[in-house]
């Protein structure tokens, strides 16, 4: 009975001994799992604020480089691994390499210091090594000892240092492998999906950053350089120039230089090969001054800073030397640059020549802005226009001069328009097998005073280069249209009087060129055929087609025409006759010295004899002699103009001119 009740204490006592050992089981899994969740809270607590950190830090940091190198801290932090390193992707296709990115110093066992070195003096391509797998595949690799991967070039210097795991991850932009950054331990290491995990988060957080800088970046590189050569723009060029500006008025031993490049000729080649010609062009150029630039560099003294060329836009540049010994540095890189253009460029499978006009100033000048630089500059290479291009011209005070006293005379031209300050004189053009008068020549004149009279050699320049010709030009052709319709009443004759009116190069580009006569034309009432527009021969040889086109339009309202000055351009004798042409008129400069000169004689007769085959007739301006009279009759040219008859004269002189008897034929 005793022993029964022993036995069943003993039962008891071992089922509450079980019970207890389970319910210290369950409170150690409790426990463990409690752990375990709280673990896993924190490593995720700690990714949060690693993935924080290189975010934060990243979106502050100035540069791609320095958010690279901040990550590298963090994640060795993090991870407990001793070494990093990044590396950046150059170039693309074939030639793409991963370069690294230089290590932020810090003390380290010399044998990890010697890898890091080793490791900075390396670049991989795609498939190479630890980095270049990651390049190849776009995934993260996992090396559990460097020292047996028989694709690690640095297993020689890791196996010195005592690192043996390791593993890389890309850093992407969009779909691109923008960087690579890697991580050894000193132990072996078995993949960590956990931690490939957040470096993945990693990479695309520094992906977005690094697409960002660069974005950044490229802003900032498009406003200061110039989108087709790639040189620099206005912009960098004025920043640099103020600090020279700056430089040079803190010490006065330092100097600088400053070239105006414009290209001659470059409308021309844009016009008739394209503007994707022009562009090759403008590229081409730009290259070939940068070696000239270099070349000049390398023949000035040591201590010299490089130059600066830019592009302002279109086809000038601009040249800033720095720290220069005399302007003769500027002079002589001005004809480094000259050379540069004597062989040809390649254009649309074209050979094409050009030539550029230079200015050039110097800080002895004395400058307190960029503004004052690029006006003098400026003037200067417009000088070398005005010179005859394919030049240099160095700034002086009277170029200053000159320019004043042109924008003073434009503002005086556009107030003489206004106030109507400008006359027509008539300069009479005379039948030389009659004598009389066949008609007249329209020539303007600038009334600037009562006693002051200014004649177009004058102005007329100003004028065609601000514009200001066309409404000159348009209120001659109607002033004298109104004229000779006034003359026709007042003098019938049953061979009418003509009048002849000089268009501009800029008249004659007009797109309502046409309308405009038409329309004077209808107002003035005057028999069309009486009118003879004169052009230039440079005016027909610019777009002959064009010429044509205009010319014929034209002669269907009535109009005659002349080529004023024959002789003196570059006439295409292949599109001559196909021009609608009434007069050749032969140059003064031909007549002057008809009596005097064998040879001039002989190209005013070919000029008589190629304008009675076209069936043109001539007039002989500058006729001032009777012995140049009589060669011009002994010719049978018909008509003559010059001081011999009568020099230009206002209308009411010429009325009294045509009320008096003609006198007889000398």
């Amino acid at each position: 009975m005793l022993q029964a009740c022993d036995d069943d204490l003993s039962g008891q006592l071992a089922r509450v001994q079980r019970r207890l050992e389970r319910e210290r089981m369950a409170r150690r899994e409790a426990e463990a799992i409690a752990e375990k969740g709280l673990r896993e809270l924190y490593e995720r607590q700690q990714e949060l604020l690693l993935l924080e950190a290189i975010a934060g830090a990243a979106n502050l940091i100035s540069s791609v480089e320095e958010a690279l190198q901040f990550a590298i801290a963090q994640i060795c932090g993090f991870t407990g691994w001793p070494l990093g390193q990044a590396y950046l992707t150059d170039g693309d296709g074939a030639s793409q390499r991963l370069l690294p990115v230089a290590a932020e110093p810090g003390a380290l066992p010399g044998p990890l210091a010697e890898f890091r070195l080793a490791t900075g003096q390396m670049s991989f391509a795609p498939g190479i090594g630890l980095p270049g797998r990651v390049l190849a595949s776009g995934a993260p690799v996992w090396i559990s000892d460097v020292t047996e991967d028989a694709n690690f070039p640095r297993a020689a210097q890791a196996r010195e240092a005592g690192l043996r795991g390791a593993f890389a991850f890309p850093v992407v932009a969009g779909s691109e492998v923008v960087a690579v950054l890697e991580f050894f331990a000193d132990r072996t290491a078995e993949l960590d999906a956990s931690l490939q995990r957040v470096m993945a988060q990693v990479g695309t957080q520094l992906g977005r950053v690094i697409e960002r800088k660069r974005a950044e970046e490229r802003l900032i590189y498009e406003a200061f350089h110039d989108c087709l050569t790639g040189l620099p723009n206005r912009a960098m060029f004025l920043e640099r120039l103020g600090r020279s500006i700056a430089r040079q008025q803190a010490d006065p031993n330092y100097h600088f230089a400053v070239l105006f490049i414009d290209l001659d000729r470059f409308k021309i080649i844009n016009d008739s090969l394209g503007h994707l010609a022009g562009d090759q062009l403008i590229v081409q150029v730009a290259e070939r001054f940068l070696a000239a630039l270099y070349e000049a560099e390398q023949g000035r003294h040591a201590a010299a800073e490089a130059g600066t060329l830019a592009r302002l836009g279109g086809d000038e540049f601009t040249v800033l030397l720095d720290d220069i010994d005399a302007p003769a540095d500027a002079e002589h890189l001005a004809q480094r640059i000259q050379e540069t253009l004597r062989q040809p460029f390649c254009l649309e499978g074209q050979e094409i020549y050009t030539t550029a006009s230079i200015g050039i100033t110097v800080s002895s000048t004395g400058y307190a802005s960029a503004t004052e630089v690029l006006r003098d500059v400026d003037l200067a290479m417009y000088r070398a226009k005005a010179q005859g291009k394919a030049r240099y011209e160095v700034y002086n005070e009277a170029m200053h001069q000159s320019a004043m006293a042109r924008l003073k005379l434009e503002t005086d031209l556009r107030r003489a328009l206004l106030n109507q300050e400008f006359v027509v004189h008539y300069q009479p053009i005379v039948s030389l097998k009659t004598g009389d008068i066949a008609g007249f020549e329209a020539l303007v004149r600038w009334q600037k005073s009562a006693t002051e009279l200014v004649y177009p050699s004058d102005f007329i320049e100003v004028t065609e280069d601000t514009g200001l010709i066309l409404f000159l030009g348009i209120w001659v052709l109607r002033e004298a249209c109104r004229t000779l319709g006034r003359w026709h009443a007042e003098f019938p004759r049953s061979t009418p009087l003509t009048m002849s009116i000089n268009l501009s190069a800029r008249q004659f580009g007009q797109p309502d060129l046409v309308q405009q006569v038409r329309q004077i034309i209808d107002e003035t009432g005057v028999d069309p055929t009486t009118i003879t527009l004169e052009i230039t021969e440079s005016v027909t040889m610019g777009d002959a087609e064009h010429a044509i086109r205009v010319l014929s339009q034209l002669r269907e309202i009535g109009v005659r025409f002349s080529i004023d000055d024959f002789g003196t351009g570059y006439s295409s004798l292949s599109y001559l006759h196909r021009l609608p042409l009434d007069i050749l008129k032969i140059d003064r400069s031909f007549i002057a010295a008809i009596d005097q000169d064998g040879e001039n004689l002989s190209i005013v007769r070919t000029i008589m004899r190629l304008a009675k085959d076209l069936g043109i007739d001539v007039v002989a301006e500058g006729t001032e002699t009777t012995a140049q009279l009589a060669h011009l009759r002994e010719l049978d040219c018909e008509f003559g103009q010059g001081y011999y008859f009568s020099q230009p004269v206002d209308a009411g002189s010429i009325r009294q001119l045509l009320q008096a008897p003609e006198p007889s034929p000398a």
